[in-house]
């Protein structure tokens, strides 16, 4: 019998009761990726916009967390219609598209998720993981209802246009990335500063009066709190290797501080 496909994002958005919690997966590695998969979490983001993952990696990490009660997302490094096919051919169910400024841009990503007529997808489900190598029956008719598409606002013209935005069909999801976003704004590095958080209430605002979806990047506890209570449907709250580094940090702090408060001896 040929492995089920799961459900999308969606598809667990709109069957959960409560907003659902992730955190990126970044360091690409299996082994990490798997061990994130069994914490808990609703959500696994595997990046490749800003990591080191291409098309093997994240194949890699896609069968070692298959299995586990976890929705794997997967951020490509740019919205482009051939690196798009090539993720929907890896067996990606759920994208998430970075930079997205535009309603034009979003029906772009949409349509590099479609066959035609309805988009540009290219056909090769007989030499793909998606199909499970043709033994998805009519796999070519319904790849559209497998596939989740969520669409990154993080810039002012993005902002500006987020109503547009979602109103485009096939557009699953928002997700709102403050840190770039406040680049955008002028404020690099800024993500709490008051006009960013009001940018990311507004676009959460508009998820919520169309009827879609939002998400949000936030780290921050205190933050990651108050989006949720504005209407956030789910959060990411934070990333592998982030605690990995905060974590060693706090260890060398405890145990490898010098008694004459300078810095510890090297090999």
């Amino acid at each position: 019998m040929p492995l089920p496909l799961e459900k999308t994002l969606r598809d667990a958005l709109a069957a959960s009761d409560r907003p659902l919690a992730g955190m990126w997966v970044c360091s690409g590695s299996p082994l990490i990726a798997e061990l994130c998969a069994g914490a808990g979490l609703d959500l696994l983001l595997v990046d490749a916009e800003h990591s080191p993952n291409g098309l093997e990696s994240i194949l890699a990490q896609l069968q070692a967390v298959y299995g586990y009660p976890v929705h794997t997302m997967v951020r490509p490094p740019v919205n482009d219609t051939v690196l798009i096919k090539q993720y929907l051919d890896l067996g990606v169910q759920n994208l998430i598209i970075p930079m997205v400024h535009s309603a034009a841009e979003a029906e772009a990503a949409v349509a590099a998720t479609r066959y035609p007529p309805e988009g540009v997808r290219g056909v090769g489900s007989a030499l793909a993981r998606a199909a499970r190598w043709s033994r998805v029956p009519d796999y070519l008719a319904r790849a559209g209802e497998t596939v989740s598409v969520t669409v990154q606002i993080e810039s002012t013209a993005a902002v500006d246009a987020v109503e547009n935005i979602l109103a485009v069909d096939g557009v699953d999801a928002i997700f709102l990335g403050p840190a770039d976003l406040a680049a955008s704004m002028g404020l690099l590095g800024q993500q709490e500063h008051p006009e960013v958080r009001a940018a990311v209430e507004h676009c959460l605002a508009a998820a919520g009066k169309a009827g879609k979806p939002a998400g949000v990047n936030a780290f921050n506890p205190e933050t990651a709190r108050h989006y949720l209570d504005s209407g956030a449907r789910f959060i990411l709250v934070g990333a592998d290797v982030a605690l990995l580094a905060r974590g060693s940090e706090a260890l060398a702090s405890q145990f490898a501080k010098p008694s004459d408060g300078g810095s510890p001896a090297g090999y």
